[in-house]
């Protein structure tokens, strides 16, 4: 049987949870930074205030937890069970804002790339997202989908942060 919490619980976890500086957002901070990439965070100019900003590419990264964002089709994404309508609601009005914003950004004129939380949580498929994001950032042109493999192969390795992937 799952575990219950109190409301009393629920509310202090929920509170406990950050909106900048996350872990997922730390992870692909350091990857980019470990590669040369200079950036910077939370720019409060820009519509949503994306949470990596490389001007010299004109390309914002945001980094979204699958249950705030509602990740459809993810282990990480489901519903409370207690008090459905709010949180259904809420996370309905965030994708909402997140496609509003990424529209907004568009229409200035910066490529916006999404990662998503689960992409790079499990160190498995870690290494080979945060390979196609720099590849996509740096040469958007040799970058796509099909070549992805080749593009990777290519690459030398290198370290990052106090452990490496």
């Amino acid at each position: 049987m799952a575990d219950v919490l109190t409301s009393e619980q629920r509310s202090r976890c929920m509170a406990a949870i950050k909106g900048k500086d996350t872990k997922p957002e730390m992870i692909v901070r350091k990857y980019l930074f470990s590669r040369g990439l200079r950036f910077r965070v939370q720019v409060r100019k820009l519509p949503g205030t994306p949470d990596i900003v490389l001007p010299k590419y004109k390309t914002v990264i945001v980094v979204n937890g699958c249950f705030w964002h509602g990740h459809e089709a993810c282990k990480y994404f489901r519903l409370p069970k207690s008090n459905v309508d709010f949180w259904q609601t809420k996370i309905t009005r965030n994708i909402e804002r997140d496609a509003e914003t990424e529209a907004e950004l568009m229409r200035l004129g910066w490529k916006v790339i999404r990662i998503w939380e689960c992409e790079i949580k499990a160190v498995t498929g870690r290494r080979d997202r945060l390979k196609n994001l720099y590849n996509s950032i740096v040469d958007p042109d040799l970058y796509s989908e099909e070549n992805t493999e080749q593009v990777i192969a290519a690459e030398p390795e290198t370290s990052y942060g106090k452990n490496q992937l």
